[in-house]
């Protein structure tokens, strides 16, 4: 089995260490969501790695480990009652169209998560905007049940819905813990702290990508509280909520489609964050990340070389002097 595993994919450890910051995630998705979490994970990974074989197979070339990391960030993103066949779809447009059509791993210029679950939020807003499913809690939690009971009212939804309709904000605390109404992965700011303590210790993920899209949203978000109070949430609810923070983590360091100059990663980091927050209390939409990265994700060639050259130039200057 192992050497079957060794033909068909290709040994990425970066990819195997995100994998692995992932495992508490899912497994506190699973008990604040039920099985369903798992159940909805091995079909979109089927699909996910099957597209990226047809592609591949041509090219005799074995599938990257890369697509595990997208299948399961992607499943994260959704809500536990999203139609199996809903999320096949994403994921087949997610791989073909914002990897594969590239030229695959290495060569795509938008994540492919992101991608599939923006594909999915114009396409069937209904299945990621208003069909959600409570939080449990106690023991066994979700871990005692296939899925949890579903939302019928507004009141009952996610932190930024209730928050945006009724102007009540859902407790710090409950947000810290995860135990809301939200995407599976999205909702525990515990679980993604640990996971990114864990990518940054091990070097996995670029610390000045995550840092700088925090600096840059949270900046924004408090200089819209100070100004007024009443009409904006305290910045640790806004960081909480609405699953800025698992982008920042795992969207924003996605090394294929962010800069590699160091000048360029703090300022592609702060857009997005000063982008997303602006989309969240200007826009219509409650969840603004993942327009914001997509959007970033497209400027990220120009600004390496633009920097690059500006950073060229000041040394040339220095030596003519």
């Amino acid at each position: 089995m192992k050497e079957i595993y060794r033909k068909f994919f290709m040994k990425q450890k970066l990819m195997q260490k995100l994998l692995f910051s992932l495992i508490p995630i899912t497994l506190g998705a699973v008990y604040f969501f039920g099985w369903r979490t798992l159940v909805l994970m091995g079909v979109v990974t089927v699909f996910g790695v099957l597209t990226e074989y047809i592609f591949q197979k041509r090219l005799n070339k074995p599938v990257s480990e890369a697509v595990l990391v997208t299948c399961v960030l992607f499943t994260l993103s959704l809500p536990v009652a999203t139609p199996f066949w809903v999320a096949v779809i994403g994921i087949i447009f997610g791989v073909a169209f914002a990897k594969e059509v590239f030229g695959g791993f290495g060569f795509n210029v938008f994540n492919p998560a992101l991608a599939a679950r923006t594909f999915l939020y114009v396409c069937f807003p209904e299945y990621l905007t208003v069909k959600w499913n409570a939080a449990a809690s106690g023991f066994p939690g979700g871990f005692g049940s296939y899925i949890t009971p579903a939302i019928d009212t507004v009141s009952q939804s996610t932190p930024l819905l209730i928050l945006r309709q009724t102007g009540q904000a859902v407790p710090v605390e409950k947000l810290f813990w995860g135990n809301v109404s939200g995407s599976l992965g999205e909702t525990s700011a515990i679980l993604i702290i640990i996971a990114a303590a864990y990518l940054i210790y091990t070097k996995t993920a670029d610390w000045q990508l995550m840092a700088s899209s925090l600096i840059g949203f949270s900046g924004l978000n408090t200089i819209l509280y100070f100004i007024n109070p009443n009409a904006y949430p305290n910045p640790l609810f806004s960081l909480f909520s609405g699953g800025f923070l698992f982008a920042a983590v795992f969207f924003v360091t996605e090394p294929i489609t962010a800069p590699k100059n160091n000048t360029a990663k703090w300022m592609y980091g702060l857009l997005i964050g000063v982008i997303a927050e602006a989309i969240r209390v200007f826009g219509i939409f409650v969840g603004g990340a993942m327009f914001a990265i997509l959007i970033m994700n497209s400027f990220a060639p120009i600004m390496d070389a633009g920097f690059k050259y500006y950073e060229g130039y000041k040394k040339r200057k220095q030596v003519t002097a």
